[in-house]
């Protein structure tokens, strides 16, 4: 499979790009030259945002009432619904991932995520009158869209973050400008296309793959208006000072190193399956992964030895085939990167199972899922993200010392705990510093805020406050009693 494209979706419209340069997609598996885009540059980012300013006046956006941009969105998820098995094989051939969790993550889970939002544009009053709490006056509080939005993506899950973003960002009434990751940037035109087929009025929308400078450019332009980042932590930062010297609000979901709690009375087979989804999915590239796995002394080596027989077992290969558990890593870098912590940890620790390259597949970036024990609790494998398949077990001897292992990070985004009663699990997980927590498991849920805390991150995503971070909040005050209730319109 070959990919080419020769426009850029700037501002609405398919344009030819202002520069002849191309961003050239490499197949993880084979090797392979998979396809290419247009590399947006400076001038084209000029033309998205002119159309996007424009846009916040048109009457074809800016004047629908939420019930009819509902709509509209509901069309926009089902033009990317109708494109939803295309769309999973180019992420799987861009990023390797699986096509078992390709299909319902990356096709068929951005549409739910529109019609959540859609939903929820219908039933969120952009006005409401409150009583002033002194004198006898009321205000008028009003929710108005931020503005221009600047979406940067990575390439791990590049459909599904991309939407996060685009959905309530949509639905408060904004524009939005998207930047996705290089590695992926074919599968971005896949929402291109859907939005042009449902009809999103020009400058809603536009798609400018690029590089970093590319980024910085878009993130400091003076037409934007609100940044929404996904990514490292690094670029998190940079990004941050940015936006903190131009006063512009952002939010910033970055890396992750949870920590998954084993409390005694845990399962050690459900918890061996569990982190099979929870520890490994997507190879290890999710940023909410539980990849410090925190375990009894006294169960240390039974619980080591289950987990290690369920890394082995996963099927390593093709990401094309459904039986395929381990893809490739999106790239040679990538793959090097995870080399390097897995050299580090023949030193700090005891490599049970995995840390090489299969034996078997002698094109594609593989790494086997690998599992290390009696790892020294300073070591760059359990203090830094590696973004692989690897995860550490680290002893604890009592609970308290649990929460602290898992608190020992400068990350905060997720975790999980895994026992036979439930209502404990909800209390220890209350005492994790971080911004989501599973129990037994892991799943996003579109109706939660997810988000982090410490180096993981500001603000939230999905859930209702995914869209009041698209608002700007207005209040007007008057003396005069009113006694109108809250306005949808």
């Amino acid at each position: 499979m070959q990919l080419e494209r020769a426009d850029l979706y700037l501002a609405g419209r398919w344009r030819p790009p202002a520069q002849a340069k191309s961003i050239a997609l490499t197949n993880p598996a084979t090797q392979e030259y998979l396809g290419s885009v247009p590399e947006a540059g400076p001038t084209d980012i000029d033309v998205a945002l002119a159309g996007a300013r424009s846009a916040l006046t048109d009457s074809r956006w800016a004047d629908l009432i939420p019930a009819t941009r509902a709509d509209l969105l509901d069309r926009f998820a089902d033009e990317l619904e109708r494109r939803a098995e295309a769309t999973a094989r180019i992420v799987t051939a861009e990023n390797g991932m699986p096509s078992s969790l390709a299909l319902p993550a990356e096709g068929m889970f951005p549409a739910e995520v529109i019609r959540y939002y859609a939903q929820l544009c219908r039933e969120t009053p952009l006005e409401e009158w409150r009583a002033a709490i002194h004198g006898r006056g009321t205000t008028l509080v009003r929710r108005e869209p931020v503005g221009v939005v600047a979406a940067i993506t990575p390439w791990n899950y590049p459909q599904s973050l991309a939407v996060f973003k685009i959905a309530p960002a949509l639905a408060a009434g904004c524009v939005v400008i998207l930047k996705p990751a290089p590695e992926t940037a074919l599968d971005a035109f896949q929402l291109a296309d859907a939005a042009e087929a449902a009809g999103l009025p020009d400058g809603v929308l536009s798609i400018v793959p690029g590089y970093g400078d590319l980024g910085e450019y878009l993130v400091t332009h003076p037409g934007v208006d609100k940044v929404a980042f996904t990514g490292s932590t690094t670029a998190g930062r940079h990004i941050a000072e940015a936006c903190g010297r131009l006063l512009r609000p952002v939010t910033l979901e970055l890396g992750g190193k949870s920590a998954a709690i084993v409390l005694e009375d845990a399962d050690s087979e459900r918890l061996a399956r569990g982190l099979a989804w929870a520890g490994l999915q997507n190879q290890g590239q999710t940023c909410h992964l539980s990849t410090r796995i925190v375990v009894p002394r006294s169960r240390y080596a039974e619980i080591v030895d289950s987990i290690a027989a369920m890394a082995s077992s996963l099927s390593v290969g093709d990401p094309t085939d459904p039986n395929t558990r381990i893809g490739p890593l999106v790239s040679e870098r990538q793959r090097t990167s995870v080399e390097g912590y897995l050299a580090q940890a023949r030193e700090d620790g005891t490599i049970v199972t995995g840390g090489r390259r299969p034996p078997g597949l002698a094109r594609g970036w593989y790494v086997e899922p690998t599992i290390i024990s009696d790892i020294d609790p300073r070591s760059s494998v359990v203090t830094e993200e590696i973004f692989g398949p690897v995860l550490a077990v680290l002893p604890y001897d009592t609970v308290d010392e649990a929460v602290a292992i898992a608190n020992d990070s400068r990350y905060g985004l997720a975790g999980t705990v895994w026992t036979a009663d439930i209502e404990r699990g909800v209390d220890f997980a209350r005492r994790i510093k971080t911004g989501t927590v599973g129990i037994n498991s892991f799943d996003i849920d579109i109706g939660a805020p997810f988000g982090g805390v410490k180096d993981s991150g500001m603000g939230r995503e999905l859930g209702p406050e995914g869209l009041a971070a698209y608002f700007d909040l207005k209040s007007i005050y008057t003396r005069m009693k009113q006694e109108q209730g809250a306005s949808n319109a």
